[in-house]
C-alpha cells in the first residue's frame, strides 16, 4: 500500500506549529468520603519537576515538561509550562496530603478538612 502526501513537509510543520500552543493536564477527582482522589497523567516528569499547592478548598498543580529539540512534522506531545487549579466541593486538611508519582500518573490523596466532613447525630427519643 502506498500513501501520498500532497502537502509539503515544511508546510505541513508550520501549520502544527501555529496552532495554540497548550499543555493539558487530563484530571480526575473521585470523592471517596473523608478524602478526595486526584489522578493526573504528567509523562516524563519526576516528582522534583511538580509544584503542588492547597489552600482551603483549591489543589494548584505546576510543572514543566522538557522543550523538545529539532523541527518536528508533527508534535502534540506536551512542552512547556503548565499550572492547573482545582476547586473542590470541600475545604481540604492539606497537613495530612499525600502525593505519589509512578508510571507517569501523579496520585494525589486529599482528606477533607475535619469541618467539611459528614457528622453522627444521634437521636435521642423519650
Amino acid at each position: 500500500m502506498t500513501f501520498y502526501i500532497s502537502t509539503p513537509t515544511r508546510h505541513f510543520a508550520r501549520r502544527w506549529a501555529s496552532l495554540p500552543a497548550e499543555t493539558p493536564l487530563p484530571i480526575d477527582v473521585r470523592d471517596e468520603g473523608e478524602s478526595f482522589l486526584l489522578t493526573a497523567y504528567v509523562p516524563g516528569l519526576k516528582a522534583e519537576d511538580l509544584n503542588i499547592q492547597v489552600l482551603d478548598d483549591t489543589i494548584a498543580i505546576e510543572g514543566t515538561y522538557s522543550q523538545h529539540e529539532g523541527e518536528a512534522l508533527m508534535s502534540e506531545l506536551p512542552a512547556g509550562a503548565f499550572r492547573r487549579a482545582l476547586r473542590l466541593p470541600a475545604a481540604l486538611n492539606s497537613e495530612n496530603a499525600e502525593a505519589r508519582i509512578e508510571n507517569g500518573v501523579l496520585t494525589l490523596r486529599l482528606p477533607k478538612a475535619e469541618s467539611a466532613r459528614p457528622k453522627l447525630i444521634k437521636v435521642a427519643s423519650k
